[in-house]
């Protein structure tokens, strides 16, 4: 704790540390389900839903040995290792789970890809709007037509569009109900 503040101080966490804590898929599956929860989550519930991943089922189609497996090893292994690296909060004793502050430094590595080519997308916005302040300025046909003001307008609604457009489909990417990398 911060003595200033009585919050938890956030530690840097070291790509290292990160590589190895996400180098087991059983992991990987706690973090998005706990990240998609945003709240406390008990230990029976996370295990069901990260067997049912993978054994790419439903919850209610998994067998016992199937969840038993995966309870164990997030009990046993996976739970401690994710709280000793200060990524979750783990209380072993009531069997429940919640990301702490330092899963943040997660993000970069854990985000869904998205295969929109999204710097192809500006770049190219970011040309044509070039194309067109350069038009109006030289005074080329049809560009001076129209006043500079509405060409200001035209590109900056044209960028703002586009970065809501951006945002949008990242949230929808990341609320996700599988991870990336489960099959459908």
């Amino acid at each position: 704790m911060s003595s200033a503040d009585n919050t938890p101080e956030r530690e840097r966490l070291s790509e290292d540390l990160i590589f190895d804590v996400l180098k087991n898929r059983r992991r990987r599956y706690t973090l998005h389900y706990l990240k998609q929860q945003d709240r406390p989550v008990e230990l029976s519930e996370l295990a069901e839903q990260v067997a049912a991943w993978e054994n790419n089922t439903t919850v209610e189609g998994l067998s016992a040995n199937e969840r038993k497996s995966v309870y164990t090893s997030l009990y046993q292994t996976h739970l401690p290792k994710l709280a000793d690296a200060g990524i979750v909060d783990y209380n072993q004793n009531r069997g429940v789970v919640e990301l702490s502050a330092n899963a943040a430094q997660l993000e970069g590595y854990l985000r869904p890809q998205d295969e929109f080519p999204w710097i192809r997308y500006y770049l190219a916005l970011a040309v044509v709007s070039a194309v067109l302040v350069i038009g109006d300025f030289l005074d080329v046909p049809p560009f001076s037509a129209i006043p500079n003001e509405i060409w200001g307008v035209l590109i900056v609604a044209a960028f703002a569009f586009s970065a809501l457009a951006h945002y949008l489909r990242r949230r929808r990417l990341a609320r996700q109900e599988r991870p990336s990398n489960v099959e459908s």
